[in-house]
């Protein structure tokens, strides 16, 4: 297991340069992104390389899953982002489902969800990526959102039956909903392919003034055999690269 920056959330109005060479002072060598234009992947793409850099995970373009009709799109952007995947060497795209719709029940809405993550997973499949989805709070940063639920993300993930399409499971998210289970977590490892963390309440710093026991999730998921990236997607209150630095020094106690 290790971590990795989500340069936007802790390096925020910083150059792609910037933003790597403090994850890299503060001992990482794994970063990661939200959206991206073709500028922004030029500049990560020549910072990566002069800081040893390696991009473990980006966003797809952003097209709603729980509309039926934009599957289309959907898989269109997929396949653009898969371009920009292959050029970086980023093995991890991130998708979220979109709002709860009104128009239609939660039930087709589930069904579209899957129906469209089964018509993306050939592509990720074929270069071997990776393309996870993601539960989100809705009672604090996402009201509307349709998927919150780690159960209905692993059931989801379960119908789609592809090991390239898996969870993003932000453990922050998940304890705004009080829907953080650690053994419902271990005993669906296998289902996840990402996770990310930050601190609860307030999202920002993971350690401190925190009520989530991440001493204990991530000791759990270390031993239950999880070998891939969690994702440091934090606001920082404090100077963010000494204090990434200090966390990534305490997280690596764990």
């Amino acid at each position: 297991m290790f971590y990795s920056a989500c340069v936007p959330a802790l390096f925020g109005g910083k150059t792609a340069r910037e933003a790597l060479a403090a994850a890299s002072g503060a001992g990482l060598k794994h970063y990661e992104f939200w959206g991206w234009n073709e500028e922004q992947i030029e500049s990560f793409a020549a910072a990566q390389v002069e800081f040893g850099m390696t991009p473990v995970a980006m966003c797809t373009t952003f097209h709603e899953l729980t509309d039926p009709n934009g599957r289309e799109k959907y898989v269109e952007g997929i396949k653009k982002t898969i371009s920009v995947c292959k050029k970086l060497g980023c093995k991890n795209i991130i998708s979220q489902v979109g709002p709860e719709r009104t128009d239609i029940s939660r039930q087709a809405q589930h069904e579209s969800i899957v129906a469209g993550l089964k018509a993306a997973a050939p592509y990720v499949e074929k270069e071997g990526l990776t393309l996870v989805f993601e539960p989100l709070n809705i009672r604090v940063d996402h009201v509307g959102y349709y998927l919150w639920s780690e159960a209905e993300a692993f059931q989801i993930q379960e119908e789609v039956g592809s090991p390239n399409v898996k969870v993003l499971l932000d453990l922050y998210h998940q304890a705004v909903m009080d829907d953080l289970d650690i053994e419902m977590i271990v005993a669906n490892l296998d289902k996840i392919g990402h996770f990310h963390m930050a601190g609860h309440p307030g999202r920002h710093e993971p350690l401190i003034d925190c009520k989530v026991d991440y001493a204990a999730i991530l000791s759990a998921i270390r031993k239950a055999g999880y070998t891939e990236a969690v994702g440091l997607e934090y606001f920082p209150v404090y100077p963010a690269e000494e204090g990434l630095k200090t966390l990534v020094g305490q997280l690596l106690t764990f």
